[in-house]
């Protein structure tokens, strides 16, 4: 199974960098089975989802994590100043953060970086290109700085067409977002308003919560040809006692079982990977889902659409076949759908189990 078995050709214009507005007008591609595709809006699920389905929703809460600040050095010859960029990548033990710094290379253990407010941060050592700031303040009192300090951290291929704004503090928040600690959003959560989830409570459709907090790890690039060789970046996530029976009823009662994302997906994956069944779970997952992958809960997946060659398009594959998704993404692509973090969302329905070959 090789790296370019998942690439496809992505014209740059289809990359979207800002959410459709109100989020449930995005545009949803609807693919069931082998049967041809159909193109939608995400306000109609509720016209589309059965009574009794269940949707599996990510509560984490995308913190401010970029930060800009200053670092003063002392000298013989005076003061020098230089600008520092700091992405919170996840907390650690003791109270440290671990950190993307550019340039790296100005900043010495021991040496503190200033950002606006009453926040600083000083660097405590490093991980290879990985640094371990401590910071000044802690708990409440560093949430509030942090909120007025930092920054949303857009995917790369937002910000490199434009920078984050006051807009962002909304856009990439999801409306459930409740547990701070991701430092990516999971996107298709991102097409839910009130009217939505109002609609889709009066179709029948049952909802649970459970949390990963998303790592800037989810942007990084699969570097080995023999993508079976990859190595996923771990991050925290919890499924909660009451989160496991409400899925495990929905089973049980024969609704079907639809986490939106493949944050919720890898999160009940990993709660069912002990026994077959989902369990309650707390701690790491670095599971790596492709095709080949067989799935214990999950029925079908809403997600966006996702980067060439990425971890997160194998997935896709693993959960409808690798053939089936490059005629989906080409369809896609035809229609003119919008990509990535900001883009049209699908949803994916594999044939029921019992009728897979």
């Amino acid at each position: 199974m090789k790296l370019d078995d998942f690439d496809f050709d992505l014209p740059d214009d289809l990359i979207a960098t800002r959410p459709a507005s109100p989020r449930s007008s995005a545009r949803l591609l609807l693919a069931e089975g082998a049967a041809p595709v159909r193109d939608a809006r995400v306000f109609d699920l509720p016209d589309i989802l059965r009574p009794g389905d269940r949707l599996v929703l990510n509560d984490t809460r995308v913190i401010p994590a970029r930060l800009t600040g200053t670092r003063t050095r002392r000298g013989a010859q005076g003061d020098s100043a230089a600008r520092i960029e700091v992405t919170l990548t996840e907390p650690r033990p003791g109270g440290l953060w671990a950190a993307l710094v550019r340039p790296l290379k100005k900043l010495k253990a021991g040496e503190r970086v200033v950002f606006s407010g009453a926040l600083s941060a000083r660097l405590e050592g490093r991980e290879g290109e990985v640094a371990l700031m401590s910071f000044n303040l802690a708990g409440p009192d560093f949430d509030a700085a942090l909120a007025e300090a930092g920054a949303m951290p857009l995917p790369p291929y937002i910000e490199r067409r434009r920078p984050a704004d006051a807009r962002d503090r909304e856009d990439y928040q999801t409306v459930w977002a409740r547990r701070p600690g991701a430092v990516a959003a999971p996107t298709a959560s991102l097409h839910f308003d009130e009217p939505l989830l109002a609609a889709l409570r009066a179709r029948g459709v049952d909802f649970t919560h459970v949390t990963l907090h998303v790592g800037a790890g989810t942007f990084l690039p699969v570097k080995v040809e023999d993508v079976t060789t990859h190595r996923m970046h771990a991050e925290w996530g919890e499924v909660s006692e009451q989160a496991a029976a409400e899925i495990a009823a929905t089973r049980g009662a024969g609704g079907r079982v639809i986490p939106v994302g493949t944050t919720a997906l890898r999160l009940i994956e990993t709660a069912a990977r002990e026994t077959g069944e989902i369990r309650p779970f707390e701690g790491d997952t670095d599971i790596f889902i492709y095709p080949g992958f067989e799935f214990r809960v999950t029925d079908a997946l809403m997600t966006n659409f996702h980067l060439p060659k990425s971890t997160l398009m194998m997935l896709v594959s693993a959960l409808m076949g690798r053939d089936r998704m490059m005629e989906i993404y080409a369809h896609a692509v035809a229609e003119r759908y919008r990509f990535f973090s900001y883009g049209d969302a699908s949803l994916l329905i594999p044939a029921p189990r019992d009728a897979r070959p």
